[in-house]
Order: structure tokens, then C-alpha cells, then sequence
């Protein structure tokens, strides 16, 4: 549960897979977003799960293809999430650029720029047998998936 340390090929391609739109999202932000009032136990919470998260991600070989077995399901799952993550960018970013569009639900995900990618971190630690990531999934998970939820609730009641 501890995890064995060496390089992770299979974290280094989730980190790509989620900096790579976040990278271009930061050059398409939504034209209104606003970041002044978000709760700062959420951003702290937040940022402590994305250093602890992309760190563990990487130094544990745990993550890495083995032959398969019922854990491999695990894999599976958060392989699919990952691609569900990659759509909902694409939605995003073939859509107008608003907060609206951007927090709206994917096939019923709530949040998905946020959890999508948060249980994808918590599967790849369940996969991997490693307590750390599967913490560091749940800190992160309460921040980021938090602050969206913020968000979201300030456009719907601007909206109200």
C-alpha cells in the first residue's frame, strides 16, 4: 500500500493529458471568470493535493502497465475518465468561452474540469495500491472539486 519508487510512465501521461488543455484553458479562460472569492481553506486544500498528487504520480512505478488482472479494471476506469476529461475540454473549447459553459454538467458529471480528473487520480491509486495518491486524491478532491462548486453556485445565482 506503500508504493515502489522509480519513474511512472503511465503518471507522466495523465500529468500530459491534464496539463496540456488546462495550459490552453489558460489562454481561453472564460470571458467572465472571476477568482476573488474563493475560499482559502479550498485553495490551500487544492493547491497541497496537486503538489502532493503530481509528485506521488510520478515516483511510484505501482501505476505502470503489468499483465493483466482483476486490479487491471481499476486502469480501465480511470483511463475512461481521462478520455470523458478530454471531451468535456473539447466541449469547452468548441463552445463559447463562458463560466456557464465551462462548469455546466457532461453526461451528467457535475463539475467535470474537476472531478473527472480528481477520480481519475483516486482509480489510478486504487489501481496502484498506493495509500498516498488515494489521500492526496481526496485533499485535492476537496479543494479543487470545492472551488468549482463555488463557481457554479455564484452563476446560478447570478442568473436567479
Amino acid at each position: 500500500m506503500l508504493g515502489h519508487l522509480g519513474f511512472s510512465y503511465v503518471g507522466l501521461i495523465y500529468l500530459l493529458m491534464l496539463w496540456i488543455p488546462n495550459t490552453i484553458w489558460s489562454r481561453n479562460k472564460p470571458i467572465d471568470y472571476n477568482t476573488t472569492k474563493e475560499n482559502k481553506l479550498l485553495v490551500l486544500l487544492e493547491r497541497v493535493g496537486q503538489a502532493c498528487c503530481t509528485c506521488i504520480i510520478l515516483i511510484f512505478t505501482d501505476y505502470n502497465l503489468a499483465p493483466f488482472s482483476a486490479w487491471s479494471w481499476w486502469l480501465i476506469a480511470f483511463f475512461f475518465l481521462m478520455v470523458l476529461y478530454e471531451i468535456s475540454w473539447i466541449r469547452y473549447f468548441t463552445h463559447e468561452h463562458t463560466e456557464e459553459n465551462f462548469y455546466r454538467s457532461f453526461y451528467g458529471i457535475p463539475v467535470p474540469g474537476a472531478s473527472l480528473p480528481v477520480m481519475a487520480f483516486l482509480l489510478l491509486g486504487i489501481y496502484g495500491k498506493v495509500i498516498w495518491l488515494i489521500a492526496s486524491s481526496i485533499i485535492i478532491g476537496i479543494g479543487h472539486i470545492g472551488i468549482h462548486i463555488q463557481h457554479l453556485k455564484a452563476i446560478k445565482h447570478v442568473c436567479e
